[in-house]
This record gives C-alpha cells, structure tokens and sequence, in this order.
C-alpha cells in the first residue's frame, strides 16, 4: 500500500506502474480533482460570506423598560440631555482654593463629569471608587488623555473636604500627572442647580437624617463641554468608558482596535451601555471570511497550474528509460 498526495492509499502495483509509464500525469489526477473540489468549496463559502456582508438585521437588540422611581423617590434620577452643552461660565472653587469656571476645563480633551458629595457615607464613595477602578484598567491617562471634573452637589461642604477626597482618589489611582487632570470642585446653591439642571441629575435633601437622595452617574463630555455618554451605577465598564472617551473626540484618541470596536458596539442610552450590533458584526467577520477566501483561491489556483507541469518533468525521464 502507498499513500496519495491527499492521504488515500493506493495499491503499488505493475498496473498502476504501466499506466504511469504510458501517461506521466495519471497520478496527478486525483490531486487535481481534489484542488478542484476545494476551489468548489471555497466558492460556495465565498457566495454565503458575501450573502452574509449585504444582509442587515432588521431589528436591534432590546432594551428592558426604565425602572419606575418609587414614591419617596419621585423627584430623583437621570434625565438624559444628550448632546446638551454644560454651562461653560459656571462658577467653581476648585482644591486648592482657586475660583474656577467650567470653561477653563473645555477645549482640548474629553472630560469626565460626575456629581457626588464628599461627605455622602453611601453611594458617592462607591462610585467614586468603582470610577477609580475603572480608569485603573483602561490605558489612557488622567491629564493626558483625558481630564475629570467631581464636582459637590451640597453647598455647605468647603475647599477641606474637596482636597481631602482629593488626596484619598489620587492616591488609590496611582498614576503620575493625574492631580493636575482630576479636579475637584466645590460651589455655591445656583452654579450646582444651574450644572444639576444642565444635565439632568436630579437630586433631593432629606433634612430629616441630613443626606441626599440622589442617582449614581458619570457622564462624558466632548472636549467642547457637550454631553457625550451616561454611564450609570457604581462601577463602569473599563471598555465602555474607553469607548465613550473615543467617541467623545470622535477618534481622535485611541487606534484602530477602538474602531473596530465602535463599528461593532453601538450605545444603548436606555441601559447606559454599549451592545453589540449583530449585523455589524456579521458583516465585519463576512469581510474577514471573503478576504481569507481569497487568499485560499489564489494560492490554490496557483498550484493546480503548477502540479501538471511538476509532474511531467519528474517523471520525463523515467519514460525516458523504459521506451
């Protein structure tokens, strides 16, 4: 027994010897079927992958509806003003004391907003550190590439308190450069009702235990102070607030992989997410596929007009010799 170029064996035999003899290429016959059904196959696959590349989903992914606020809470949530502009002559106090205005923030990188109180014993802590933990996992840096601005809902509390909060966030991200890109800002009653306002976070006292009903949100601006994304809870994806951050500067940070990305990720403002585009995907791995078919086509071809010429000059001799 022997083995054919495809791994089917085969008898050696005087007769197959004979046949070979009066006709050098016989023996290349079943390569050249089996190259042929491969170009078939790749074929096929290639008509499907293109099927796939002009198809589209008709419908997106669904959303769950928006939770209904209970009763002690009717006057607390996110109502989204997307696209909307932040007042850029609002009055702050920053860390170190300085009178600030949010303008001065505007103009070069995307920034990071979210509106917390520094004494909050709940909510405010956790999202400012899931948003910590965040910026930890994702490459780009506070003060290069980006810039974030936490800003005090509660009037009372002073420059102390914002500098402390400070000092305990910087710390815990642990990059170099990011106190002069994080600022923490304190302000009075109408600059945080005209910001509040502005983005839609809508807030209560409770006089009573002295605390703040409140949502837990970041929001990302475009390097003009518009409103770009809302990102919602504690903790924030590390790939979605990369790609909010891109999208915010409409590429102008981030690499071609972030592209990719947003081409198969599309935000869903309801959940304050991003998720996948299914058509897109397909599309995208519908590109892959023609692209790698081909590649497989080409090489192919080139060895089904190679093997027939291969074989004759090897075995031209040994014709040679029993003539």
């Amino acid at each position: 027994m022997g083995t054919a170029a495809l791994g089917c064996p085969v008898e050696r035999s005087s007769t197959a010897f004979s046949v070979f003899a009066k006709n050098p290429v016989s023996l290349v016959i079943p390569r050249s079927v089996a190259t042929r059904n491969l170009l078939s196959l790749a074929l096929t696959l290639l008509s499907l992958a293109a099927t796939a590349l002009s198809q589209g989903m008709s419908t997106g992914i669904m959303s769950p509806p928006a939770n209904v606020r209970p009763p002690y809470l009717q006057n607390v949530g996110i109502e989204q003003h997307m696209n909307g502009q932040v007042p850029a002559d609002l009055q702050f106090t920053d860390d170190t004391g300085r009178t600030v205005k949010l303008g001065d923030y505007f103009g070069k990188k995307p920034l990071i907003l979210n509106l917390v109180y520094y004494k909050c014993t709940m909510l405010c802590g956790e999202a400012l550190a899931g948003l910590t933990g965040s910026m930890r996992v994702i490459k780009f840096d506070v003060g290069n590439q980006y810039d974030v601005i936490t800003v005090s809902f509660n009037p009372k509390e002073t420059t102390q308190d914002a500098a402390a909060k400070k000092a305990t966030y910087i710390k815990s991200y642990g990059r170099p450069g990011a106190a002069a890109g994080w600022h923490f800002l304190t302000g009075s009653a109408d600059s945080i009702n005209a910001l509040t306002k502005a983005v839609g976070f809508q807030y209560q006292y409770d006089e009573k235990n002295d605390q703040y009903a409140h949502a837990t949100a970041i929001m990302v601006l475009t390097p003009q102070g518009r409103i770009s994304r809302y990102f919602y809870g504690v903790e924030f994806p590390p790939k979605d607030l990369r790609m909010g951050l891109v999208e915010a500067t409409q590429g102008k940070i981030g690499n071609a992989v972030d592209q990719v990305l947003l081409y198969c990720y599309h935000y869903d403002p309801v959940t304050g997410k991003y998720g996948a585009i299914v058509s897109n995907m397909l599309k995208l791995g519908a590109a892959a596929t023609i692209l790698f078919l081909a590649v497989l086509l080409f090489v192919l071809f080139r060895i089904d007009r190679s093997a027939p010429r291969r074989a004759w000059h090897d075995a031209k001799p040994r014709h040679a010799g029993l003539s």
